[in-house]
């Protein structure tokens, strides 16, 4: 699976986990500016190796290969928009081809698993139905392609599918199952989700912005579920809970 460090990927990991799948996540390095889920990716994989969970994690240098790639994530004179997730600004906010390149780099890593393992394996990722508005690469139809055209060129390409179970689900929802699969691995919820990170422009000691689309959607998730995001922000959690609230409602006074 892919394991960016942020809410979504994190959840995912924990879901298979309490599904029973022997994980090994792949978390990239392509020059964004939030770098820092990187290490809070590290962070978790290390909490649950201290509860005996093992997972193989490895982290993929793509900073040559990405690095000239014009996005708001990388571009270091290009600024990270603020607002609402569904705001047209934050189309900014898109890796061009991120996640077929990631996808692809999965493809292979499992393939190689899957010959040298005798197994069937499978690709996970947590795309979400709240990326589809700006993230073309986050929808449906682009895995059912992407799958087709692996298959179309890859020997031994059955032992190899997609398992994309939060493509149809909301932030809310992923949430209300990461609650579930801690309970089910006997892990703490907050301990967890303090060493995530969906901010696209924390500050220079790692706190979330809480003014980033992605911050927005986040806060706007626990907010649903009744909790409070453990992560900690520039700004007390009232003060982007109320922010979160009014990007929400300019938002929907727009469309």
């Amino acid at each position: 699976m892919s394991l960016s460090g942020g809410m979504d990927s994190t959840a995912l990991l924990l879901r298979l986990l309490a599904d029973g799948y022997k994980v090994s996540c792949l978390t990239y390095d392509y020059g964004q500016k939030h770098s820092i889920e990187i290490e809070r990716a590290k962070s978790n994989i290390s909490y649950l190796r201290s509860r005996g969970i093992d997972v193989v994690h490895t982290v993929v240098d793509l900073r040559s290969a990405m690095g000239s790639f014009h996005s708001a994530l990388t571009t270091p004179e290009f600024e990270v928009p603020e607002g609402h997730y569904e705001s047209e600004q934050m189309k900014h906010t898109v890796v061009p081809n991120r996640n077929a390149i990631f996808s692809s780099i999965l493809y292979g890593h499992a393939l190689s698993v899957a010959t040298r393992e005798k197994s069937q394996v499978s690709i996970a990722l947590g795309v979400h139905s709240g990326d589809h508005e700006i993230y073309p690469d986050c929808r449906p139809e682009f895995y059912v392609a992407l799958e087709s055209a692996f298959r179309v060129g890859n020997w031994a390409s059955d032992t190899v599918s997609f398992h994309l179970p939060y493509i149809d689900e909301d932030k809310s929802s992923i949430l209300i199952d990461a609650l579930d699969s801690v309970d089910a691995l006997g892990l703490d919820f907050d301990t967890v989700f303090a060493n995530t990170i969906t901010s696209y422009n924390p500050d220079p000691i790692g706190r979330s912005s809480g003014k980033s689309g992605s911050d927005v959607e986040r806060i706007l998730a626990f907010h649903s579920i009744g909790r409070k995001d453990p992560v900690e922000y520039v700004d007390v959690w009232d003060k982007v809970l109320e922010n979160a609230i009014i990007a929400e409602r300019d938002q929907e006074a727009s469309t």
